[in-house]
């Protein structure tokens, strides 16, 4: 990741707007996080709680105890406002109810808002019993932390997940250069084992020409169709076929030796502009020259920007197998313009949607029930798809536990996509098939017809063709991921109940591929 020396330490984020405000709940670390920020940036830390006591020359507790929440509430307002306009002020932090202000939540649109974001169980360890009157009754504590996130999510410009208090450090380049950005973008912090990395979405980046990291030469890898609508500025491209077919092995050569024919060196970067296939096979290219380029993600289509542009799974196709030869290669930064989307054709914007269905299916919750109204895929769809994403790869980054309920669908798909020669199906397509057959595997025939209702209303295909069953069956059981010799599935309680590793019986597997196969 970047040093922090690359931030401008002359007392100013710099291209900033306004102050970095940290905001969140009780428990979130703001305190701390804004002391190593200013730190960092050789500023002063400011502090709602700490001020308020200093002006009322007592604990908030006596005060909050003596007159209630509503006279605190008042008294805050008026010291937060005092701090937000405060010449000079470069980084705040604020107590977790002051949002609830609409004088507080106008001034914010001044700065760049960052959500320090904390589970529930961890706030109320941090926070109980430390003189924090609303830290005294659990489900109290809880009932409030549930219904705030709300306001720390409208008014955030960027998301700090959990475990990332103190590693603010790692991410100030990259708030500090959201004030570059097109109005209206957003940045998530992405965590996993081996990197972390910025996450920034908003429309208009291509077409600003936005980059992050700012640092090193650029090699851009796309397709032909692609190049035809966006080029973002670089020293070379490497232009492939669009489609599957290039994700080989012969095409990741021809890019690695336009690599060296350019003088690409390790301090340069390589741009992946483009979907899934320009992606993975960008992203593989990167990870392999030189032992190790850094890449940064530019999706253009829908399946890229809320599922394959994350994670760090890059990779080729053999022909024994999808995705056979590959490599986890966390990129350095992922850059989401929903706006690429417009010149999306209709089948590939309908391919994305099934990993839009996949995602919500494992988030369920808010996402699902968005996604089950029939909704579009807006701008806050594709950020939730992601957010989902991010969340389980940061909790297992190589597929050893919860990411492999991301393969939902793709058990059975891959093989479809294998068996028909990665020429007859999208991705999307095939794992809009491949859903059928794990909800019927699932045995949740109601939530099957419901989803084959979603897919079909996007002209998905629910059957393959092109291929006999015993094809497919056979490049099940090449699976990548089997473990032992045996291949498992993911299936599904209900959504938000999705699990991976189960055993399916040949019998019960040939039944469902069966059902799938285009009579």
């Amino acid at each position: 990741m970047e040093a922090v020396a690359a931030a401008d330490t002359s007392g100013a984020p710099a291209g900033s707007r306004g102050a970095l405000v940290f905001v969140g709940f009780m428990g979130a670390g703001k305190s701390s996080t804004a002391r190593a920020a200013a730190a960092a940036l050789g500023v002063e830390a400011l502090d709602s709680d700490r001020e308020v006591e200093r002006e009322l020359g007592e604990p908030i507790e006596s005060l909050f105890d003596r007159e209630g929440e509503a006279a605190f509430r008042a008294r805050e307002e008026e010291v937060v406002m005092r701090l937000l306009e405060r010449p000079g002020a470069r980084v705040v932090a604020l107590g977790g109810g002051t949002l609830h202000s609409d004088r507080v939540r106008e001034a914010l649109e001044r700065h760049t808002v960052v959500h320090l974001e904390v589970e529930a169980a961890d706030a109320w360890r941090r926070a109980s019993g430390k003189g924090r009157p609303l830290a005294r009754d659990q489900r109290r504590f809880e009932d409030l932390h549930r219904d705030r996130q709300a306001v720390y999510a409208a008014a955030a410009d960027a998301v700090l997940p959990p475990g990332e208090r103190l590693g603010v450090r790692r991410a100030l380049t990259a708030l500090t250069r959201l004030a570059e950005a097109p109005a209206g973008t957003r940045l998530v912090w992405a965590e996993s084992a081996s990197g972390d990395y910025p996450v920034f979405v908003g429309r208009g980046l291509l077409e600003a020409g936005f980059v992050h990291p700012e640092d090193g030469r650029r090699f851009v890898v796309t397709d032909e169709i692609v190049a035809s609508l966006h080029r973002p500025e670089a020293e070379a491209h490497a232009v492939v076929p669009p489609g599957e077919a290039s994700k080989t092995l012969a095409c990741a050569e021809q890019i690695l030796r336009e690599l060296a024919r350019a003088g690409v060196a390790r301090g340069d970067l390589v741009l992946a502009v483009g979907g899934g296939v320009v992606g993975d096979l960008a992203g593989f290219c990167a990870a392999i020259y030189q032992r190790g380029l850094r890449c940064v993600q530019v999706p253009t289509t829908l399946v890229a920007q809320v599922d394959s542009a994350y994670g760090g799974k890059t990779g080729v196709d053999l022909p024994e197998g999808k995705n056979y030869a590959g490599v986890f290669h966390q990129p350095s930064a992922v850059l989401v313009d929903p706006s690429a989307l417009a010149t999306l054709p209709a089948a590939e914007h309908a391919a994305g949607y099934a990993e839009v269905v996949k995602t919500a299916l494992i988030a369920g919750g808010p996402l699902w029930a968005r996604v089950r109204s029939g909704a579009e895929p807006d701008d806050e769809v594709i950020w939730s798809c992601l957010r989902t994403k991010l969340a389980v790869v940061a909790a297992d980054e190589r597929d050893d536990g919860r990411r492999r309920v991301l393969n939902l669908g793709h058990t059975v798909g891959h093989a479809i996509e294998a068996a028909t020669g990665y020429r007859r199906y999208r991705h999307g397509e095939a794992v809009a098939i491949g859903l059928m057959c794990a909800l019927r595997l699932s045995g949740r025939d109601a939530l099957r017809v419901e989803v084959g209702e979603l897919l079909a209303a996007r002209g998905l295909p629910l059957r393959f063709d092109s291929a006999g069953v015993d094809d497919v069956l056979a490049a099940v059981a090449g699976d990548k991921k089997r473990r032992d010799g045996r291949v498992g599935f993911v299936l599904v309680e209900a959504p938000g109940e999705v699990s991976a590793g189960h055993e399916v019986g040949e019998a019960e597997l040939r039944a469902a591929v069966e059902e799938v196969r285009a009579r």
